[in-house]
């Protein structure tokens, strides 16, 4: 096996010393030239094509595989580059409008201690749902921060709901959305229509998740409401205080039996994104009357 190894070595061997002959009679400058010796050039500058060929071939190839390994990282980096932009835009959108629901708290309640002399405590909602049957949020305020049940709690447009339950570090909010006329356990919102000539009283007492709206029910037949009217809540049955604002009538129409009115009313407040609230503590001495 080694003499048959060896043997192939010295075969090569004399292929390239024939090869390096015939590259060295290819560049000869000799003449005359015998036909035997263009026979042998023609082979060898044939060979030395095909080789080249070969060879540039391979190394154009090889530099295919480096540019499109080049393209491929470049990519991979784009990428990177691109979810990160993604990433940095996201965040910067999310404190924009965190510093826009800010400053439209810090103005509702610059503008509500000009009405009036409640507490505004502001709260952070931890827990939501873009449910519009969603009746209950979660806020970061218990009882360590003096949140009582029945306390009223406002967003920047109006109000929203009342707490329901009180644990040391959170509370439970139930929503304005959670009124149902027909349900015993429903605690409706007394309240007052504040029209252009005088104000007229009436009771929150319904929601409507298909429309969005409140149904004002008990008021006087003979009453003026017109759309457009701002209602606020009237300060008695010892919840709500008063004066906080409700929402805008957006019509009305006589009862069934044509005793009383109703009305529809749009809530200022929305409840498909509850960031910041307002737990309304009033005054001891003050009440909650109007």
């Amino acid at each position: 096996m080694k003499w048959i190894g060896s043997r192939r070595l010295l075969v090569v061997l004399a292929a390239l010393i024939v090869f390096a002959a015939l590259t060295g009679l290819t560049f000869s400058r000799r003449f005359p030239v015998t036909f035997a010796e263009n026979a042998a050039k023609d082979t060898v500058v044939a060979f030395q094509g095909l080789l080249y060929r070969a060879l540039a071939a391979a190394s154009a190839f090889a530099d295919d595989v480096r540019s499109i390994w080049t393209v491929y990282e470049e990519n991979r980096e784009l990428r990177r580059t691109l979810f990160r932009y993604v990433r940095d835009v996201q965040r910067l959108n999310e404190l924009e409008y965190e510093n826009e629901r800010l400053k439209e708290a810090l103005r509702f309640t610059e503008e509500q201690k000009r009405m009036n002399r409640y507490v505004w405590r502001i709260a952070q909602v931890v827990s939501d749902s873009p449910d519009p049957y969603n009746r209950i949020v979660v806020i970061n305020l218990g009882s360590k921060d003096g949140i009582r049940e029945q306390m009223a709690v406002v967003a920047s447009g109006g109000l929203v709901g009342l707490i329901e339950r009180v644990h040391p570090f959170h509370s439970n909010v139930r929503l304005l959305t959670d009124l149902n006329a027909a349900s015993p356990d429903s605690k409706a919102v007394s309240v007052w229509i504040r029209g252009k000539e005088d104000s007229t009283f009436g009771l929150i007492d319904d929601y409507d998740p298909t429309t969005g709206l409140l149904t004002m029910s008990k008021i006087d037949r003979n009453a003026l409401v017109e759309k457009g009217d701002v209602v606020v809540t009237a300060g008695l049955g010892g919840v709500f205080p008063g004066g906080i604002v409700v929402g805008d009538v957006v019509s009305s129409e006589e009862s069934a039996i044509g005793i009383t009115k109703s009305a529809k009313v749009k809530p200022r407040a929305s409840f498909r994104r509850l960031d910041y609230v307002f737990v309304v503590e009033v005054p001891q001495a003050e009440g909650v009357a109007p």
